[in-house]
């Protein structure tokens, strides 16, 4: 049986045509979204859903193309931008009822995120980072033999066809060497748990790769028309980070502040997976964040 994050409730939503979202929620109050990375579902978020689910409601997705959502075909390129996927957010909230809304994502969730701050600045009231660049720093900081580390965002960058044979021939070994590498904790992903994000993963193979893909081609494309145009994130911005930066040579809290003039920037000594492996800092951070 598939875990669930207990006293939420989970539903289907609309977002788009023939597209549907799968997500939990939970608790009453300013709503607060949070969305999840790779190779997770909404599950990543269940011990920080709970606790802000004690003043705030808490709206936890599965992004399109992942776990129990639906994984449209990706026919132009981009089905999977983060502008698309960034739309479905606001539609859910929208759903339960909600305008405006504090929004926070961890990994691909937090570029969706990044991409909802600049597209739906009416609509996003706070935004928190966790453990990730914008699209277009992260492509102009990975260089040399340290870009090895994103070997998968190279891989699931070429045309269609290899990469999803690769990985699905493979699947487990694929997605479980991110949950081992990437994790100082490995009991803050339990069986049960580390279980649902393989099955889901590997039912998402083709899905997941057209996100990255996205990440490669379109996502450049819109962050580089934002730069040009100086749009920034205007609302108020947390990040958290490792502290990776050093060791792949960049400031990244100068790099965030290029986009988020109202910054927040701590870095975290846990692993990437920060929200099960800290998740009481997690919380600190987006109560300080909502508070601000």
């Amino acid at each position: 049986m598939t875990p669930k994050i207990p006293g939420f409730d989970h539903q289907r939503v609309p977002v788009a045509r023939d597209v549907t979202l799968s997500a939990a929620v939970g608790g009453s109050g300013s709503p607060i979204v949070l969305l999840h990375g790779f190779p997770q579902t909404h599950l990543m978020w269940r011990h920080v859903a709970a606790d802000l689910a004690a003043d705030h409601t808490v709206i936890v997705p599965d992004l399109r193309g992942y776990g129990d959502s639906d994984k449209p075909a990706d026919l132009d390129g981009r089905t999977y931008s983060k502008r698309v996927m960034a739309a479905d957010v606001v539609a859910v909230a929208r759903a339960f009822g909600h305008e405006r809304f504090a929004l926070a994502g961890h990994d691909r969730g937090a570029l969706v995120a990044i991409r909802a701050g600049l597209d739906h600045p009416d609509a996003v009231t706070h935004l928190a980072s966790l453990d990730v660049l914008p699209t277009l720093d992260t492509w102009e900081v990975m260089r040399g033999t340290s870009a090895a580390v994103g070997f998968h965002l190279y891989l699931m960058a070429q045309p269609p066809g290899l990469p999803e044979r690769m990985i699905a021939g493979s699947a487990d070994d694929f997605f479980g060497h991110f949950l081992d590498v990437w994790t100082k904790d490995p009991a803050a992903i339990p069986p049960d748990v580390r279980a649902a994000y393989l099955r889901a993963s590997r039912e998402a193979v083709t899905s997941i790769v057209a996100d990255y893909r996205a990440s490669a081609s379109v996502d450049v494309e819109h962050d580089t028309a934002d730069r040009e145009a100086g749009n920034r994130l205007r609302m108020p911005v947390s990040v958290l980070q490792q502290d990776w930066g050093a060791a792949l040579g960049f400031d990244a809290e100068e790099l965030w502040r290029a986009w988020a003039p109202d910054l927040v920037h701590r870095t975290v000594s846990c692993g990437h997976f920060m929200a099960e492996e800290a998740p009481a800092e997690v919380v600190g951070a987006l109560r300080d964040l909502l508070a601000r």
